[in-house]
């Protein structure tokens, strides 16, 4: 009775393991042309952010070697052509409201893959994922700004409707 349960054990990982094995075989052959397209099929661009996103994030801010908590709120205006502006904006860092982000302005890239990038002139830059419909992108820091070593971020945006 027990080989009988080990083999039928046996067997069905045994398949489990070929049906993985296959489908990892799959995902390396795709080719480099039909990863240019995000996951889902869409092609992404610059042009499809275009208006109000509120955006929060937290994380750590570099300051001579500490790392101290930061939360940064913003509404961010996306033109469609690369550049964006805040409408406004708060950033925190260690309990303290250290600046008015209001009329901060920047760029930012969208690749066709939905992946892309934001920069704040002599601040952080980001990288971004632009969710369907771009109502909503996810972003963390990759670099910290002048004067501040690399900081640690995570934050979302969502797309103000009317706005």
């Amino acid at each position: 009775m027990n080989t009988k349960l080990l083999k039928s054990v046996t067997s069905g990982f045994l398949v489990v393991c070929a049906l993985a094995s296959l489908i990892a075989t799959m995902a390396l052959g795709t080719s480099g042309t039909a990863g240019a397209a995000a996951a889902d099929g869409r092609v992404c661009s610059e042009g499809m952010l275009k208006g109000l996103y509120l955006s929060s994030w937290d994380g750590y801010a570099n300051f001579g070697g500490n790392l101290v908590p930061k939360a940064v709120m913003e509404g961010r205006r996306f033109n469609g052509d690369g550049t964006w502006v805040n409408e406004f904006g708060t950033v925190n860092v260690g309990g303290t409201t250290i600046i008015d982000a209001t009329g901060a302005v920047g760029t930012y890239t969208v690749e066709a893959d939905c992946t892309g990038t934001l920069s704040v002139p002599n601040g952080p830059r980001l990288n971004m994922y632009v969710g369907p419909g771009a109502q909503k992108f996810w972003f963390t820091q990759t670099a910290g700004g002048a004067g501040s070593g690399p900081g640690l971020g995570a934050g979302t945006a969502t797309r103000l409707p009317g706005r």
